[in-house]
């Protein structure tokens, strides 16, 4: 079957009101850029659905695999466009036929938007379906569960046909919701927290704390190529790179052993904040689970999230794990997350870490030294780098990054 239009359906964004047609407007540059630099197509948008127009040098199946990772996206047909005559409906019910099995089911699916068509709903069922049966005696009619469902749509420009729908990642698109910061870890929670807030129409931008020569540089590849895999799905991201080693050392020269865990996040949100406050973002997200490691008790994100006054995101708070590890696998960041290059944070964990850490405590510790200057130092000393899907590491770069590893 050679298909002449791909039909995007919108899902939720049929729920917006007056404020539709930004959200429609964005939708629509987010695939135009999704198909970038593909060739043999034309987008149209309207208040309702999107049309991809296809020309014959058009490679359809890589088409609609881009469109349905884009936010924003609830399904996607391939469809054909026809002239609103019932012979036309017709001919190309029975080339969609011709590609069943013998003893295979069908249904006709009707949609009459367009009232002043001559023919009703139940009658263009019947017709059809007539039709079908009489150019393929082996195939029969199930309307519960057939293999098989052709789809008419008679609309006011034209009646539009299809017997296939891919569903797609859906929610909103990104650039209708703000900016976020990502704290990116390198493990698996953290990109599936950034996946889940760009599914809501928010931009993000990652930070990831860098501790050479405790963590490696194999570490901060693993964390590009996860920032890779996300950019995926929204064209780029730029990921901020700190220089930690400084700061975490201090930490463990004058805090007690069990609340270093606790001033190492404290110092690393300091950090966040204010690279918030440069980019222009609205919030914090990160990959924290209740109850999951020590950081993450009730008690551990009160002393935590003092350090400031932004909103911090908490997506994946209340998943199980495996629901987690699902969606890591699921969006394709799991094989990399699970790569055993540690992030700073599994370097310097404590034997026995504090687990309802005491506030006064935590102010104690910390006050014997001003960390200002260094949280300052870090942030001036920040490495950002623009990833998009095509990102690779330089020749150059590889080879440094391993020989810092010997």
């Amino acid at each position: 079957m050679i298909y002449d239009h791909i039909l995007v359906r919108y899902g939720e964004l049929t729920l917006k009101g007056g404020n539709r047609k930004t959200f429609v407007s964005q939708l629509r540059s987010n695939v135009k850029r999704a198909l970038m630099p593909l060739k043999g197509y034309e987008v149209k948008a309207n208040r309702d659905r999107m049309y991809i127009q296809l020309t014959p040098e058009a490679d359809i199946e890589e088409m609609m695999t881009r469109i349905s990772k884009v936010f924003g996206v609830h399904s996607i047909s391939p469809v054909l466009k026809l002239e609103k005559s019932m012979e036309a409906v017709y001919d190309h019910a029975r080339l969609f036929a011709q590609d069943y099995a013998a003893g295979d089911s069908f249904k006709i699916e009707v949609k009459r938007s367009d009232k002043t068509f001559e023919y009703e709903t139940f009658a263009i069922q019947r017709m059809v379906g007539g039709e079908v049966l009489k150019s393929n005696e082996s195939l029969h009619v199930d309307v519960r569960q057939p293999d098989h469902e052709i789809k008419v749509e008679v609309r006011l420009d034209a009646i539009y046909m299809y017997d296939r729908i891919v569903p797609a990642i859906g929610g909103l698109p990104v650039g209708t919701g703000g900016k976020t910061l990502l704290m990116l870890s390198g493990g698996i929670d953290s990109p599936v927290a950034g996946m889940e807030v760009m599914r809501r129409g928010v931009t993000i931008e990652a930070i990831h704390f860098h501790s050479p020569p405790f963590t490696s540089e194999k570490a901060k590849e693993k964390v590009i190529e996860l920032t890779r895999i996300m950019a995926e799905r929204v064209g780029s991201i730029r990921l901020h790179i700190v220089p930690f080693t400084e700061v975490q050392k201090q930490i463990h020269k004058v805090v007690h052993e069990r609340y270093t865990m606790t001033s190492t996040r404290r110092m690393m949100l300091r950090i966040a904040d204010k690279v918030v406050h440069q980019i222009g973002a609205d919030a914090i997200v990160n990959g924290e689970n209740l109850g999951q490691v020590a950081s993450q008790t009730l008690k551990s994100m009160y002393a935590i999230n003092a350090v400031t006054n932004t909103p911090i995101l908490r997506p994946l708070l209340s998943l199980d794990k495996e629901e987690i590890v699902k969606k890591a696998k699921d969006i394709g960041t799991f094989e990399t997350s699970i790569q055993p290059y540690e992030d700073c944070c599994t370097i310097f964990t404590p034997k026995n870490p504090v687990t309802e850490p005491q506030f006064e405590k935590v102010l104690q510790y910390e006050s014997g030294f001003d960390f200002e200057e260094m949280i300052d130092r870090a942030v001036a000393n920040i490495e950002t780098m623009v990833i998009d899907k095509n990102y690779q590491l330089h020749q150059d770069e590889q080879n440094a990054w391993d020989d810092d590893l010997f």
